[in-house]
């Protein structure tokens, strides 16, 4: 269950940089808001579930199909730029817009920006639900099809 490590050790990561985050944020005196902070453990759940399931697919996929990995490193590169992390999704032109909402990231990059650096209420919950919903359905298909490889990752390495 490497893949299921991987992430998890990334998580952990993830979580041992809030601290510096949450000391701009106090050095810059962001407007939080507790009723808009309850959402943040659901948003660093949800994407754990999605990078979860989406790492359980890739890895049982680039045991069979090794020049996958080489098509994911061109692949990853082009979503991060096509996440609204270094730009704002309002940005967009139109069409844009609807492009970026196909990008599961999107959401939770949004959701991290209005919960933490943005004034307001946190208007982006029911594009997350959804992508928590989407996210489970991905993981029980990634661990589907990692328990149905799971067998065949001996054969071929």
């Amino acid at each position: 269950m490497l893949p299921i490590v991987t992430v998890l050790a990334n998580m952990v990561h993830f979580l041992l940089g809030l601290p510096i985050l949450v000391g701009f944020l106090i050095y810059y005196r962001a407007p939080l808001q507790m009723s808009e902070l309850v959402w943040f453990p659901v948003v660093v759940l949800v994407q754990l579930v999605l990078s979860l399931g989406l790492a359980l697919i890739v890895s049982s996929l680039t045991v069979h199909f090794r020049d996958l990995k080489d098509i994911l490193s061109n692949l990853v590169t082009f979503w991060f730029f096509a996440t609204p992390i270094i730009y704002s999704m309002q940005d967009a032109p139109g069409l844009g817009k609807t492009f970026l909402n196909l990008n599961p990231f999107t959401h939770l990059a949004v959701s991290y920006q209005e919960i933490l650096f943005y004034p307001g209420n946190f208007g982006h919950w029911k594009w997350l639900v959804a992508l928590g919903f989407a996210s489970v359905a991905l993981f029980l298909v990634g661990y589907y099809l990692f328990d149905r490889l799971r067998d065949t990752f001996a054969e071929e390495v």
